[in-house]
C-alpha cells in the first residue's frame, strides 16, 4: 500500500512538472498542447539516406551468404559445418525479412530475395565489402570435401568481416542514429562476430 501510494504521488508529481509545449495553429486555427509522447517523437533522430542504403545493400550481402550456405549439405566433410551453416541460414533469412520490413515501413524500395536463384533483385545491387566475386563463388561451387570446408570457412569469415565493415561505414556516414537502425546494426555486429569466432575455431581444427 505504501509503495502504491508513493508511486501514485511520483506519477502525479511528474505530470505536474512536465513542461507544456504549445504548437501554434495554422492561420485561423487554435493552438494545441503537444503531449510528452508527441514531443519524444519530434526529438527522436530520423533515418537517413545512409540507413536506407545500408539496409538495401545488406540484403544483397546476406543473399550471397545464403547462396554459400546452400552449398554446404552436399559438399561438406565436417559434421560440424552443416550445423554452423544452418544456424547462419536461419539468422540471415530473419535479418533479411527485418530489413525488408524496415524499408517498407518507411516507403523505401526493398530488394526481393530469390532463394531459388541464390541472390536478391532490386536496388543496392553491387559488390560490397567481403562479397565473393563470380570467379571465387564458382570455385567454391566446384570444391568438395575438406577442401570445400576450408574454402567455405575462409570465404565466409571474410564475408562476415565485410558486414562489420559495412556497419562501420554506416556510422561514419552519419547513419545509425535512428533507434531501429542503430539496434539492427548493433545486432549485426554481435551476431556476425559470434559466427566469425565459431568459424575460426573450426577452421583451426581443419588445418
Amino acid at each position: 500500500m505504501t509503495l502504491a501510494g508513493c508511486g501514485g504521488d511520483s506519477a502525479e508529481q511528474a505530470a505536474k512538472t512536465a513542461p507544456n509545449v504549445v504548437q501554434p495553429g495554422a492561420p485561423g486555427q487554435p493552438s494545441r498542447t503537444i503531449s510528452a509522447e508527441e514531443l519524444a517523437e519530434f526529438d527522436a533522430p530520423r533515418y537517413t539516406e545512409a540507413d536506407v542504403s545500408f539496409m538495401q545493400r545488406m540484403i544483397h550481402h546476406h543473399a550471397q551468404a545464403l547462396r554459400m550456405t546452400a552449398l554446404v549439405p552436399k559438399r561438406a566433410a565436417s559434421s560440424r559445418l552443416p550445423v554452423i551453416a544452418e544456424r547462419m541460414d536461419l539468422s540471415q533469412v530473419a535479418e533479411i525479412e527485418q530489413m525488408q520490413q524496415w524499408l517498407e515501413d518507411r516507403d523505401q524500395p526493398a530488394p526481393l530475395l530469390h532463394r531459388r536463384h541464390g541472390h536478391a533483385h532490386g536496388v543496392g545491387q553491387w559488390m560490397m565489402p567481403g562479397m565473393l566475386s563470380a570467379g571465387h563463388l564458382a570455385g567454391l561451387e566446384r570444391a568438395d570435401g575438406r577442401a570445400f570446408d576450408r574454402m567455405f570457412l575462409q570465404s565466409m569469415i571474410r564475408h562476415h568481416q565485410g558486414a562489420l565493415t559495412m556497419v562501420d561505414q554506416l556510422y561514419a556516414a552519419g547513419g545509425g542514429q535512428e533507434s531501429e537502425a542503430d539496434a539492427f546494426a548493433r545486432h549485426v555486429v554481435a551476431d556476425q562476430s559470434i559466427e566469425i569466432a565459431r568459424m575460426q575455431a573450426l577452421l583451426a581444427e581443419l588445418r
